[in-house]
């Protein structure tokens, strides 16, 4: 089986499997537990792994938040913040974001609409990418939050996430964005991005499953989803799994120790991917702009082919997906907003290639999907 699906999950590399082992059986703490030494021990482990995590943003260990992974920390973001601006500022307000948007964005809004909050999902343009202008134009007198994810985890398209922060910037609105597909494969700097509120998750980075961030930045308002022990400075509460924040810790440090060399790698064998579908399957089409976009990411569509029957063709030697894992069986809603039809968005192909990806998987990639398209064109 050739795995070109790594934008659904990643496999836990070893050296993050051998980080975590000692603290599920010899370092077994609550680090809440602070009246014997394996609670200090688990203590003092959580605070050096936030310290590499937030070194690795730029940002101060306080700043950053432990969740069990993105979408949790999609609506701490989300949900908390607009809650306590609604508090603050007297009743909701306005919120923007974007149709492309993953759904632990889009749903949250969703919720927040039925609360009184007024959203506008901005359109993409047919690159994927979102304008300046667009921002500008749906901002009104009471917007108090912005949501634009940093890489889209379909198409890959990176979004102009400092030129849209400095929109937000500019109107004293508060920004956020989903860095779940582009933490730990591209170099990401909190102050640089401009953003008061950043998601991530371990297992998009050859982390463990069921851990991850939000970064909040200092003075940045939150109301907490959960209560219990006060955990995370109250803002989630909840006995912190030191065996996972130590895998994401271990992970973090991995990715960026090889990231340039990764993606420079990553890209040339995305780039032999697509010119080999493209020259023995002239039809095919891409979806989104090829650059800037993350380098591990192809998205395709192939016209006037069923695409569960196009899936069905592949999925015993080639894993791959027609949208995001958390999809609900459903043509992708990001390629709709784009400009997709129901039967292309159907018909497409996210290829997404990982750190074990080699030439021969993509030779092999090409020949099996190129194989499955003569034989359906056939028919």
């Amino acid at each position: 089986m050739i795995n070109l699906d790594h934008q659904a999950t990643t496999p836990c590399h070893p050296s993050v499997i051998q980080a975590m082992e000692p603290w599920w059986r010899e370092q077994w703490g609550n680090p809440s537990s602070r009246q014997h030494r394996l609670g200090l021990t688990a203590a003092a482990a959580i605070g050096s792994a936030r310290e590499r995590l937030a070194s690795s943003l730029g940002i101060r260990s306080e700043e950053l938040i432990f969740t069990s992974g993105a979408t949790e920390a999609n609506n701490l973001a989300l949900l908390g913040h607009a809650r306590a601006r609604a508090l603050s500022d007297g009743g909701p307000g306005h919120l923007v974001s974007v149709a492309s948007e993953h759904h632990a964005v889009l749903d949250p809004l969703l919720q927040l609409k039925q609360e009184g909050f007024e959203i506008t999902l901005l359109t993409p343009q047919k690159n994927g990418l979102i304008k300046e202008q667009q921002l500008e134009q749906a901002i009104q007198p009471n917007t108090q939050l912005v949501s634009v994810m940093v890489a889209n985890n379909e198409i890959g398209v990176i979004q102009p996430i400092q030129a849209l922060s400095a929109v937000c910037s500019s109107h004293g609105i508060t920004m956020h964005t989903d860095a779940a597909q582009a933490y730990g494969h591209l170099p990401l700097d909190a102050e640089a991005l401009g953003c008061a509120l950043i998601s991530l998750s371990a297992h998009k980075f050859n982390g463990p499953k069921g851990i991850g961030a939000l970064v909040v930045r200092s003075g940045t308002q939150l109301q907490p989803l959960q209560w219990g022990g006060g955990q995370e400075q109250g803002l989630r509460a909840g006995t912190l799994p030191v065996p996972l924040i130590m895998g994401m810790a271990a992970a973090a440090e991995l990715s960026m120790q090889d990231l340039e060399d990764r993606q420079a790698r990553l890209q040339a064998l995305r780039d032999q991917l697509w010119e080999g579908l493209k020259n023995r399957n002239p039809t095919i089409q891409i979806n989104g702009a090829l650059q800037p976009r993350l380098a591990h990411n192809l998205n395709l569509t192939v016209p006037d082919i069923s695409g569960s029957r196009l899936h069905r063709a592949l999925r015993s030697r080639l894993a791959c997906s027609s949208g995001s894992a958390c999809s609900r069986g459903e043509p992708s809603h990001v390629l709709r907003s784009i400009g997709r039809s129901h039967l292309e968005a159907e018909g497409s192909l996210r290829l997404s290639l990982g750190r074990d990806t080699t030439a021969a998987d993509i030779d092999g990639a090409i020949e099996v999907i190129t194989t499955a398209i003569q034989t359906l064109t056939k028919r």
